[in-house]
């Protein structure tokens, strides 16, 4: 049977946020976190529903990591709860939460399963965001002291480590766009929060491997090919601006130490910034922020299409003419994965590359013998780990895939109305069912390959 082999020693893993599955959000000494205050603001989630319980795992976490080993994964992506380890975002360390996380990167190394620890997936602790938030530079500051609670307890078994999960959606959709916590509408905000979390990577990457023998040290991104929706130059113009505002505002400062010209000019004509070098951007940041990464961590999702618009911001085109598209209402587009790490591999050249979320959301729930048939998702993951492959064949230094998401969760801003997991979730019952796709990924990571594909 024709079959795609992946390098030896390559890393297969799911990903979880600690949000959107562990609940417990009033035990052991957590606190409030951006995500519960804006969740029990009436019409932020689109069903109404918060993550106070979410998937119990805080309760349920040992026949989790069952699910774990049952999928044979050598690797799970996590992420520590900021509120959990410092209830006030600074100040006392609650031991009783790093407990939680010491028991779970134990149990998880005892079944020869790697911890890959992200350390802010989003959950800031309220009482930072009282005082400026993400908008501020103490909040900067805060994260490099609560980077070093959490390595200075967990370095000793914990290799690899993300500082920040996709500070786009930090800055953008919590700042500007007001869709994630804490539901702000602010450009200028917006833009110095992307510095700011930038920065706390940048400060926060020495902490991890003075705590940490060994470490390894990335940050995540997500990562979106732009296409013009037409051979114009006003479209054309419009995907590279996209490109410089969703992809390239992120990688260069990460990489290149300096923010794209274009993408800052594109933001002084809008208003949003005073001129070629913000007034945020103080000596010493930028190599701050360009401080060597061991890996990138890359989320891809989609592509997104855009077409020039009389307002000046250019727009997505939502639904590409003969596009499969998911729950979300995003297109499956596989190509995109390899287009994305043969750029990056090439115009970046970081010194690792993981795929650190990919995945996709459809309702497909258990029939009547209490088995879910999810063969879009089925088809999803072998597109896309096809993709990884060319990559691979390509030169691209890709050493892992984690898959999104171990299980259903809670999706955010559209509460429960969105499945990515393997497992599906009854909510009421807490009971997790293993669906198709997770027998698919098992037999996958077995194999380390996939098979009845033609190379």
């Amino acid at each position: 049977m024709p079959r795609l082999a992946f390098p030896d020693g390559f890393t297969w893993g799911v990903a979880t946020s600690a949000h959107q599955i562990e609940g417990a959000f009033q035990e052991d000494g957590r606190g409030e976190s951006i995500w519960d205050r804006f969740a029990a603001t009436p019409g932020r989630i689109s069903d109404g529903s918060d993550a106070s319980v979410a998937c119990d795992h805080y309760h349920r976490w040992r026949d989790d990591i069952g699910r774990l080993q049952w999928l044979g994964v050598n690797a799970y992506r996590f992420s520590v709860a900021w509120p959990r380890v410092l209830p006030a975002g600074t100040g006392a360390v609650n031991q009783r939460g790093l407990d939680f996380y010491d028991a779970l990167v134990d149990a998880l190394l005892e079944r020869g399963i790697r911890p890959f620890v992200t350390l802010y997936h989003w959950d800031l602790p309220q009482a930072l965001q009282d005082v400026g938030g993400w908008g501020s530079r103490a909040t900067a500051e805060a994260f490099v002291a609560y980077t070093d609670a959490v390595t200075a307890r967990l370095g000793d078994r914990v290799r690899q480590w993300m500082t920040h999960n996709e500070p786009w959606c930090i800055a953008h959709l919590g700042h500007e766009d007001g869709e994630h916590a804490p539901g702000h509408r602010d450009a200028a905000e917006s833009l110095r929060a992307a510095h700011h979390v930038l920065l706390s990577h940048g400060w926060a990457s020495g902490v991890v491997r003075a705590n940490a023998t060994g470490a390894e040290v990335g940050i995540v991104l997500n990562l979106s090919p732009a296409f013009p929706a037409s051979d114009s130059e006003a479209d054309r113009d419009a995907a590279r601006w996209f490109d410089g505002f969703f992809n390239r505002w992120y990688l260069d400062p990460v990489f290149r130490g300096r923010y794209p010209a274009d993408a800052v000019a594109d933001r002084v004509a809008r208003g949003h910034v005073e001129g070629p070098v913000p007034a945020f951007v103080r000596p010493g940041d930028m190599e701050a922020i360009a401080t060597p990464l061991d890996f990138l961590g890359v989320n891809y999702y989609s592509r997104t299409v855009l077409r020039s618009d009389p307002s000046g911001v250019p727009r997505r085109v939502d639904g590409v003419a003969r596009a499969e598209l998911t729950d979300m209402g995003w297109e499956v587009y596989p190509q995109g994965l390899h287009e994305l790490l043969v750029r990056i591999g090439r115009e970046y050249a970081p010194r690792k590359i993981y795929i650190t979320e990919n995945g996709v959301a459809y309702s497909d729930g258990p029939d009547e013998a209490r088995r879910v048939n999810d063969e879009r998702r089925v088809a999803f993951l072998r597109d896309h780990l096809v993709a990884a492959h060319r990559a691979i064949a390509d030169g691209v230094p890709l050493h892992g895939y984690f898959l999104w998401s171990l299980m259903d969760n809670f999706e955010w801003a559209h509460g429960y109305s969105k499945r990515f997991g393997i497992y599906w979730v009854d909510y009421t019952t807490q009971e997790r069912i293993a669906k198709q796709s997770a027998f698919r990924y098992r037999d996958i990571v077995k194999g380390n390959a996939l098979d009845g594909v033609t190379p």
